[in-house]
């Protein structure tokens, strides 16, 4: 039973589709049929409507703390299946036929949800990547894998295999992007 109730939080509250919800709301406009179609942060950010961007950037981090840290408290043993299902919510969300987001910022949630620590080194590393490069997606594939190496470096930490499945994952849902950066195609991303 509380398997059930782990699995049905976790991924009900990460298939929240705020990207959606607020350009429907606000703009009028129907993410899916703007720039490339992501229901994410980064490409709300390309309606122009930087305050719509960064509010979706904030819900979908939310969406991940609030349920992963009731798990966290409830049903500790959860927490990385928990995680995962937030995770899964996002990028495959059962109320838009399982076309969701890329889950870079739900995953920033997940992060700061297990150990703000880990939420920190992610932040620090996509700022210095973006901030190098100018590319959104490249920042987040290199900042994913900076966790699990940071994990395996610090022997403090634990569920290193996890962090490697996390990066899989983010690196599975930026194969457009990863053609596009390979053939110098990829769109530099303006976040102020």
């Amino acid at each position: 039973m509380e398997l059930i109730l782990v699995i049905s939080i976790s991924y009900l509250m990460g298939s929240i589709p705020f990207g959606l919800i607020l350009t429907k709301i606000f703009l009028k406009k129907d993410i899916r049929e703007v720039g490339s179609g992501n229901i994410g942060a980064t490409n709300v950010l390309r309606t122009g409507n930087k305050k719509i961007g960064y509010l979706t950037l904030i819900l979908d981090v939310i969406k991940a703390v609030i349920p992963i840290l009731y798990i966290k408290i409830k049903f500790p043993e959860l927490i990385y299946i928990s995680s995962l299902l937030v995770f899964m919510g996002h990028v495959f969300p059962v109320w838009l036929k399982f076309k969701g987001g890329k889950g870079v910022a739900t995953y920033v949630g997940i992060l700061f949800s297990i150990n703000y620590i880990l939420g920190i080194v992610f932040a620090f590393s996509w700022l210095i990547i973006f901030f190098i490069s100018k590319y959104s997606s490249l920042g987040s594939i290199l900042s994913s894998l900076t966790i699990p190496i940071f994990i395996f470096l610090n022997s403090s930490y634990e569920n290193e295999y996890f962090f490697i499945i996390m990066f899989v994952l983010i690196l599975y849902t930026h194969r457009e992007n990863v053609k596009r950066l390979i053939n110098k195609e990829e769109s530099k991303t303006k976040i102020y």
